[in-house]
């Protein structure tokens, strides 16, 4: 009797070869940024099993099992039973949102997912914040431990939501016993991302602060993606930081960048960008200028000890952001149309926001004689 054909053979050895073993992963804020390009790679891979894709609007990757609701709704535990990991990214860290309503999104939808997660079963939660935690200071060792102690304030826009959700994964294990957690610190994010950090490369001039020691950490939106699946698949756990290795100083940052710096004293610096908050000629608050004075730049040991590099140098991830804010016109955080800043030219429309603030200042103090 004659062997089946090879084809039919592979067809039949397909159709009894059992699922793949690996995780149900759900992914929050699934539809876009870093949470759509996770689930496509998780879907993608043979090590996860499932991906249920949870967002307020549908995603592109057609493999995933998608619920539409806001991460806020208690309903989320019935979309979450079965799941074996939660990957939570449905954070607002927008430059223009209302910093009120930010927090209660991002800190508000961290805590329903978390008890949803205890209550469907879950097994593990990760997170994801910012290697900002760690807070700019002029004092920071170079690099910084992941241990290092959590010295940021809440003067830098999210930071202050961020550090919540750091606390909320502190307490979840003990409130949810069973409950493992882990948080992803990602450095300086880029790819796609808008922030006041990817800002400062959009100005004519970069910002000095007189006397300070910048030192720049990348972190490509790729390898965050893959770092994030180190910790689905529990390669690696508990509080992690995600960079490029090493650091760039800002002289460096200057001549890869081609872009000039402009030095303006620390008073001066520090004053003026929290009156052009104050006055709302600016959404960056006073605080995000700290990380572009001090350093904050993290080992990322325990990555490197799984097994885990970063695909990309600081290097070509400041290329590659360079590329994506070619065009764009930022000054002190502030968006300009291309005619106001050919208008105002490079210093002329700092000083322009400088000035605008002392006019300010000089009108209350006016209106305080009076």
């Amino acid at each position: 009797m004659s062997s089946p054909d090879p084809q039919v053979r592979a067809a039949r050895n397909k159709s009894t070869s059992p699922p793949p073993r690996g995780p149900v992963v759900a992914v929050t804020g699934a539809a876009s940024g870093v949470g759509a390009l996770l689930t496509e790679r998780l879907a993608a891979s043979e090590e996860v099993k499932q991906v249920v894709a949870i967002d307020e609007r549908r995603g592109e990757c057609a493999e995933a099992e998608w619920h539409i609701l806001d991460v806020r709704d208690p309903a989320i535990a019935d979309r979450l039973r079965g799941a074996d990991v939660v990957v939570h990214l449905a954070l607002d860290l927008d430059l223009e949102t209302d910093a009120a309503a930010r927090t209660a999104y991002n800190v508000r939808g961290t805590q329903t997912v978390l008890t949803a997660a205890a209550a469907a079963g879950v097994h593990r939660v990760v997170l994801c914040t910012s290697t900002m935690v760690y807070g700019a200071l002029p004092d920071n060792e170079l690099p910084l431990s992941e241990d290092a102690e959590l010295r940021a304030t809440a003067e830098a826009t999210g930071v202050g939501d961020l550090l919540e959700i750091e606390r909320l994964a502190r307490r979840a294990p003990r409130a949810h016993p069973g409950l493992n957690v882990t948080v992803v610190r990602p450095a300086v994010l880029v790819g796609g991302t808008d922030t006041a950090l990817t800002r400062y490369f959009e100005s004519p001039r970069l910002l000095v602060v007189a006397g300070s020691r910048p030192a720049w950490q990348f972190c490509h939106v790729d390898d965050l993606c893959s770092a994030l699946k180190y910790a689905v698949l529990e390669k690696v756990d508990g509080e992690l930081a995600v960079g490029c290795d090493g650091w760039l100083e800002q002289e460096e940052v200057e001549e890869l960048s081609g872009i000039r710096r402009m030095e303006l004293p620390s008073a001066v610096a520090l004053g003026a960008a929290a009156r052009l908050h104050r006055i709302g000629l600016t959404p960056s608050p006073a605080g995000d200028l700290a990380y572009t004075m001090y350093p904050w730049v993290v080992s990322g040991s325990r990555l490197h000890d799984a097994g885990w590099r970063p695909a990309y140098t600081n290097e070509e991830v400041l290329a590659q952001l360079l590329d994506e804010v070619s065009g764009r016109h930022t000054v002190a955080g502030r968006r300009l149309g291309r005619k106001d800043a050919t208008a105002a030219g490079a210093a002329g429309a700092t000083v322009a926001l400088l000035g605008a603030a002392a006019v300010v200042r000089r009108a209350r103090k006016v209106r305080r004689r009076i």
